[in-house]
Protein backbone atom coordinates (compact mmCIF):
# COMPACT_ATOMS: atom_id res chain seq x y z
CA UNK A 1 0.00 0.00 0.00
CA UNK A 2 1.23 3.37 -0.83
CA UNK A 3 1.39 5.59 2.69
CA UNK A 4 2.00 9.02 3.78
CA UNK A 5 3.27 9.55 7.35
CA UNK A 6 2.35 13.01 8.55
CA UNK A 7 4.87 13.74 11.28
CA UNK A 8 7.07 10.69 10.44
CA UNK A 9 10.01 12.53 11.11
CA UNK A 10 8.98 12.99 15.15
CA UNK A 11 9.44 10.30 17.47
CA UNK A 12 6.54 7.76 17.41
CA UNK A 13 5.92 8.38 13.39
CA UNK A 14 9.99 7.83 12.13
CA UNK A 15 9.68 4.40 14.05
CA UNK A 16 5.99 3.47 12.45
CA UNK A 17 7.50 4.21 9.14
CA UNK A 18 9.88 2.09 9.40
CA UNK A 19 7.59 -0.77 10.38
CA UNK A 20 5.57 0.01 8.10
CA UNK A 21 8.46 0.15 5.14
CA UNK A 22 9.57 -3.46 6.54
CA UNK A 23 6.34 -4.88 6.06
CA UNK A 24 6.73 -4.60 2.30
CA UNK A 25 4.68 -0.74 2.29
CA UNK A 26 5.51 2.11 0.14
CA UNK A 27 6.25 4.79 2.56
CA UNK A 28 6.51 8.89 2.24
CA UNK A 29 7.03 10.86 4.84
CA UNK A 30 5.31 14.39 5.14
CA UNK A 31 6.79 16.72 8.06
CA UNK A 32 6.78 20.70 8.56
CA UNK A 33 10.42 19.73 10.83
CA UNK A 34 8.81 21.98 13.90
CA UNK A 35 9.38 19.56 16.15
CA UNK A 36 10.65 16.20 13.52
CA UNK A 37 13.98 16.11 12.28
CA UNK A 38 15.26 15.54 9.05
CA UNK A 39 17.55 12.60 10.17
CA UNK A 40 14.39 10.62 11.77
CA UNK A 41 13.28 10.62 8.36
CA UNK A 42 12.94 7.91 6.21
CA UNK A 43 16.17 8.90 3.92
CA UNK A 44 15.13 10.03 0.38
CA UNK A 45 11.38 9.97 1.35
CA UNK A 46 10.86 13.48 3.09
CA UNK A 47 8.77 16.00 2.00
CA UNK A 48 8.54 19.21 3.95
CA UNK A 49 5.03 20.79 4.55
CA UNK A 50 2.49 22.07 6.74
CA UNK A 51 -0.95 19.97 7.31
CA UNK A 52 -2.67 23.22 6.95
CA UNK A 53 -1.67 23.62 2.92
CA UNK A 54 -4.44 21.38 1.65
CA UNK A 55 -3.67 22.24 -1.98
CA UNK A 56 -0.01 20.86 -1.30
CA UNK A 57 -0.92 17.76 0.34
CA UNK A 58 -3.53 17.10 -2.38
CA UNK A 59 -0.71 17.63 -4.77
CA UNK A 60 1.58 15.01 -2.72
CA UNK A 61 -1.57 12.51 -2.65
CA UNK A 62 -2.22 12.60 -6.18
CA UNK A 63 1.61 12.74 -7.15
CA UNK A 64 2.52 9.72 -5.06
CA UNK A 65 -0.71 7.82 -5.59
CA UNK A 66 -1.39 7.80 -2.24
CA UNK A 67 -3.65 5.52 -0.57
CA UNK A 68 -3.66 5.90 3.37
CA UNK A 69 -2.81 8.11 5.46
CA UNK A 70 -1.18 8.09 8.89
CA UNK A 71 -1.51 11.02 10.69
CA UNK A 72 1.36 11.94 13.47
CA UNK A 73 1.69 14.88 13.02
CA UNK A 74 0.21 17.22 16.24
CA UNK A 75 1.36 19.30 19.31
CA UNK A 76 1.65 17.22 22.17
CA UNK A 77 2.93 19.31 24.88
CA UNK A 78 -0.31 19.18 27.69
CA UNK A 79 1.12 21.92 29.49
CA UNK A 80 1.27 24.74 26.65
CA UNK A 81 -1.79 23.27 25.27
CA UNK A 82 -3.50 24.90 28.44
CA UNK A 83 -1.29 28.69 28.04
CA UNK A 84 -1.56 28.40 24.51
CA UNK A 85 -4.72 26.97 23.86
CA UNK A 86 -4.87 28.54 20.17
CA UNK A 87 -1.57 26.75 18.63
CA UNK A 88 -3.13 23.81 19.73
CA UNK A 89 -6.65 24.05 17.71
CA UNK A 90 -4.91 25.53 14.86
CA UNK A 91 -2.50 22.80 14.08
CA UNK A 92 -4.28 19.74 15.89
CA UNK A 93 -7.58 20.61 14.97
CA UNK A 94 -7.56 22.88 11.82
CA UNK A 95 -4.73 21.50 10.80
CA UNK A 96 -6.48 17.71 10.52
CA UNK A 97 -9.97 19.10 9.21
CA UNK A 98 -7.48 20.76 6.09
CA UNK A 99 -5.90 17.71 5.70
CA UNK A 100 -8.68 15.38 5.72
CA UNK A 101 -9.83 17.99 3.16
CA UNK A 102 -6.89 17.33 0.71
CA UNK A 103 -7.30 13.43 1.61
CA UNK A 104 -11.45 13.81 0.54
CA UNK A 105 -10.65 15.75 -2.61
CA UNK A 106 -7.82 13.57 -4.25
CA UNK A 107 -10.01 10.33 -2.78
CA UNK A 108 -7.73 8.93 -0.05
CA UNK A 109 -10.23 7.35 2.32
CA UNK A 110 -8.49 5.86 4.83
CA UNK A 111 -6.44 7.35 7.88
CA UNK A 112 -4.47 6.14 10.71
CA UNK A 113 -5.20 8.51 13.76
CA UNK A 114 -1.88 8.83 16.57
CA UNK A 115 -4.78 9.76 19.71
CA UNK A 116 -4.24 9.51 23.08
CA UNK A 117 -5.19 8.57 26.84
CA UNK A 118 -5.68 12.52 27.13
CA UNK A 119 -8.94 12.14 25.37
CA UNK A 120 -9.96 10.22 28.36
CA UNK A 121 -9.18 13.34 30.85
CA UNK A 122 -9.27 11.43 34.44
CA UNK A 123 -10.30 8.20 34.53
CA UNK A 124 -13.18 6.51 36.97
CA UNK A 125 -11.88 3.07 36.30
CA UNK A 126 -8.20 1.68 36.36
CA UNK A 127 -7.27 -0.27 33.72
CA UNK A 128 -8.85 1.81 31.26
CA UNK A 129 -11.18 0.77 28.79
CA UNK A 130 -12.86 2.01 25.84
CA UNK A 131 -15.39 2.26 27.15
CA UNK A 132 -14.84 4.91 29.93
CA UNK A 133 -16.03 8.24 29.17
CA UNK A 134 -14.01 10.99 27.15
CA UNK A 135 -13.69 14.21 29.52
CA UNK A 136 -10.40 15.76 28.30
CA UNK A 137 -9.58 18.33 31.28
CA UNK A 138 -6.53 20.18 28.63
CA UNK A 139 -6.95 21.46 24.90
CA UNK A 140 -4.14 19.05 23.79
CA UNK A 141 -6.58 16.26 24.83
CA UNK A 142 -9.81 18.21 23.60
CA UNK A 143 -8.22 18.28 20.57
CA UNK A 144 -7.43 14.97 19.66
CA UNK A 145 -10.85 14.22 20.64
CA UNK A 146 -12.49 16.65 17.73
CA UNK A 147 -10.16 14.36 15.59
CA UNK A 148 -12.07 11.15 16.13
CA UNK A 149 -15.53 12.86 16.44
CA UNK A 150 -14.57 14.09 12.89
CA UNK A 151 -12.94 10.95 12.07
CA UNK A 152 -16.64 9.07 13.05
CA UNK A 153 -18.13 11.75 10.83
CA UNK A 154 -16.54 10.96 7.92
CA UNK A 155 -16.67 7.40 8.03
CA UNK A 156 -20.22 7.42 8.23
CA UNK A 157 -20.88 10.00 5.61
CA UNK A 158 -18.04 9.58 3.46
CA UNK A 159 -17.73 5.65 3.46
CA UNK A 160 -14.35 6.19 4.96
CA UNK A 161 -12.26 3.68 7.38
CA UNK A 162 -10.73 4.51 10.12
CA UNK A 163 -8.35 3.84 13.42
CA UNK A 164 -7.92 6.20 16.20
CA UNK A 165 -5.54 4.65 18.69
CA UNK A 166 -4.95 5.62 22.01
CA UNK A 167 -1.73 5.02 23.40
CA UNK A 168 -0.60 5.57 26.79
CA UNK A 169 3.25 6.42 27.58
CA UNK A 170 5.19 5.81 23.91
CA UNK A 171 8.91 4.83 25.14
CA UNK A 172 12.08 3.34 24.05
CA UNK A 173 13.83 3.30 21.00
CA UNK A 174 14.57 1.47 18.04
CA UNK A 175 17.08 -1.97 19.04
CA UNK A 176 19.82 -0.47 16.22
CA UNK A 177 20.02 2.47 17.58
CA UNK A 178 19.40 4.59 14.15
CA UNK A 179 16.51 6.48 15.41
CA UNK A 180 15.21 7.19 19.49
CA UNK A 181 13.63 10.29 21.37
CA UNK A 182 15.06 13.88 20.98
CA UNK A 183 12.31 16.57 22.00
CA UNK A 184 13.03 20.38 22.66
CA UNK A 185 12.37 20.42 25.66
CA UNK A 186 12.48 17.48 27.03
CA UNK A 187 9.05 16.18 28.91
CA UNK A 188 9.17 12.34 29.16
CA UNK A 189 10.66 10.77 32.23
CA UNK A 190 13.13 7.96 30.86
CA UNK A 191 15.43 10.69 28.81
CA UNK A 192 14.75 13.19 32.02
CA UNK A 193 16.86 10.30 34.16
CA UNK A 194 19.02 9.38 31.42
CA UNK A 195 19.79 12.60 30.92
CA UNK A 196 21.10 12.46 34.37
CA UNK A 197 22.85 8.81 34.03
CA UNK A 198 24.58 10.92 30.71
CA UNK A 199 25.53 13.98 33.29
CA UNK A 200 23.25 16.46 31.26
CA UNK A 201 21.61 16.98 34.57
CA UNK A 202 22.57 16.77 38.00
CA UNK A 203 19.49 15.09 39.15
CA UNK A 204 15.86 13.93 38.52
CA UNK A 205 12.81 15.34 40.40
CA UNK A 206 10.68 12.89 41.96
CA UNK A 207 6.75 15.26 41.97
CA UNK A 208 5.42 14.12 45.02
CA UNK A 209 5.89 10.62 47.11
CA UNK A 210 2.39 10.27 48.64
CA UNK A 211 -0.10 8.91 46.10
CA UNK A 212 -1.94 6.04 46.63
CA UNK A 213 0.38 3.55 44.87
CA UNK A 214 2.90 0.70 46.60
CA UNK A 215 5.74 3.13 46.17
CA UNK A 216 4.10 6.81 46.90
CA UNK A 217 4.61 7.49 43.06
CA UNK A 218 2.51 7.77 40.20
CA UNK A 219 2.42 4.45 37.84
CA UNK A 220 1.71 5.00 34.39
CA UNK A 221 1.42 2.30 31.05
CA UNK A 222 4.70 2.31 29.54
CA UNK A 223 4.40 0.63 25.77
CA UNK A 224 7.91 0.76 23.74
CA UNK A 225 7.45 3.39 20.57
CA UNK A 226 8.43 -0.31 17.89
CA UNK A 227 5.17 -1.94 19.49
CA UNK A 228 2.92 1.07 19.11
CA UNK A 229 4.43 1.13 15.52
CA UNK A 230 3.55 -2.66 14.83
CA UNK A 231 -0.05 -2.15 15.92
CA UNK A 232 -0.73 1.25 13.80
CA UNK A 233 0.38 -1.01 11.05
CA UNK A 234 -2.28 -3.64 11.79
CA UNK A 235 -5.13 -1.26 12.53
CA UNK A 236 -4.08 -0.28 8.35
CA UNK A 237 -3.56 -3.43 7.00
CA UNK A 238 -7.47 -4.25 8.19
CA UNK A 239 -9.12 -0.89 7.47
CA UNK A 240 -11.79 -1.21 4.35
CA UNK A 241 -14.94 1.42 3.72
CA UNK A 242 -16.46 2.37 6.75
CA UNK A 243 -14.65 0.32 9.41
CA UNK A 244 -14.58 2.31 12.38
CA UNK A 245 -11.88 1.36 14.86
CA UNK A 246 -11.39 2.80 18.28
CA UNK A 247 -8.43 1.58 20.80
CA UNK A 248 -6.16 1.76 23.56
CA UNK A 249 -2.75 0.92 23.20
CA UNK A 250 -1.01 -0.22 26.29
CA UNK A 251 1.06 -2.90 27.83
CA UNK A 252 -1.90 -3.19 30.48
CA UNK A 253 1.17 -3.45 33.20
CA UNK A 254 1.90 -0.18 35.01
CA UNK A 255 5.24 0.78 36.59
CA UNK A 256 6.45 3.90 39.24
CA UNK A 257 8.35 6.74 38.57
CA UNK A 258 10.64 5.01 41.61
CA UNK A 259 10.69 1.66 39.38
CA UNK A 260 11.95 3.50 36.33
CA UNK A 261 14.20 5.32 38.20
CA UNK A 262 15.64 2.57 39.57
CA UNK A 263 15.35 0.15 36.08
CA UNK A 264 17.10 2.90 34.82
CA UNK A 265 20.30 2.62 37.58
CA UNK A 266 20.14 -0.93 37.08
CA UNK A 267 20.75 -0.35 32.47
CA UNK A 268 23.16 2.36 32.90
CA UNK A 269 24.69 1.44 36.48
CA UNK A 270 24.79 5.33 37.26
CA UNK A 271 23.57 6.01 40.86
CA UNK A 272 21.41 8.59 39.24
CA UNK A 273 20.89 11.12 41.88
CA UNK A 274 17.20 12.14 43.20
CA UNK A 275 15.30 15.01 44.72
CA UNK A 276 11.75 15.04 46.44
CA UNK A 277 9.39 17.97 44.25
CA UNK A 278 5.67 18.89 45.21
CA UNK A 279 3.06 16.64 42.99
CA UNK A 280 2.09 18.48 40.02
CA UNK A 281 -1.43 19.91 39.62
CA UNK A 282 -3.62 17.20 37.23
CA UNK A 283 -1.13 14.32 37.86
CA UNK A 284 -3.20 11.15 38.32
CA UNK A 285 -1.92 8.65 40.55
CA UNK A 286 -2.43 5.69 37.73
CA UNK A 287 -2.73 5.41 34.39
CA UNK A 288 -2.75 1.61 32.98
CA UNK A 289 -4.31 0.95 29.60
CA UNK A 290 -7.14 -2.29 28.91
CA UNK A 291 -5.41 -3.25 25.62
CA UNK A 292 -7.48 -6.50 25.02
CA UNK A 293 -9.64 -4.87 22.24
CA UNK A 294 -6.33 -3.98 20.09
CA UNK A 295 -4.86 -7.36 21.27
CA UNK A 296 -7.93 -9.41 19.70
CA UNK A 297 -9.13 -7.38 17.12
CA UNK A 298 -5.51 -6.47 15.78
CA UNK A 299 -3.95 -9.93 16.71
CA UNK A 300 -1.30 -7.86 18.28
CA UNK A 301 0.88 -8.15 21.17
CA UNK A 302 3.58 -6.16 22.46
CA UNK A 303 6.62 -7.40 23.01
CA UNK A 304 8.48 -5.35 25.21
CA UNK A 305 6.70 -6.36 28.58
CA UNK A 306 10.04 -5.42 30.97
CA UNK A 307 10.71 -1.68 31.55
CA UNK A 308 14.10 -2.50 31.95
CA UNK A 309 14.28 -3.77 28.47
CA UNK A 310 12.35 -0.72 27.38
CA UNK A 311 15.24 1.80 29.14
CA UNK A 312 18.39 -0.61 27.73
CA UNK A 313 16.70 0.29 23.97
CA UNK A 314 16.18 3.82 24.77
CA UNK A 315 19.93 3.55 26.54
CA UNK A 316 21.55 2.54 23.39
CA UNK A 317 19.62 5.25 21.58
CA UNK A 318 21.07 8.18 24.51
CA UNK A 319 24.57 6.46 24.25
CA UNK A 320 24.97 6.66 20.63
CA UNK A 321 23.41 10.01 20.43
CA UNK A 322 23.56 12.14 24.03
CA UNK A 323 22.64 15.35 22.10
CA UNK A 324 19.71 13.61 20.17
CA UNK A 325 19.48 14.17 15.90
CA UNK A 326 21.77 17.68 16.32
CA UNK A 327 19.86 18.50 12.86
Amino acid sequence: MRVLVTGGAGYIGSHAARILRAAGHDVWIYDSLVYGHRGAALPGRLIEGEIDDHAKVEAVLAEKQIEAVMHFAAFAYVGESVTDPKKYYRNNVMGTLCLMEAMQNAGVKKMVFSSTTATYGVPEQIPICESEKQDPINPYGFSKLVVEKALADYARAYDWGYAALRYFNAAGASPSGEIGEDHSPETHLIPLVLQVALGQRDHITVFGNDYPTPDGTCIRDYIHVDDLGSAHVKALEMLQPGTELKMNLGTGKGTSVREIIDACRTVTGHAIPEQLGQRRPGDPPELVADSSLAKKTLDWQPQYMDIQSIVATAWKWHQSHPHGYQD
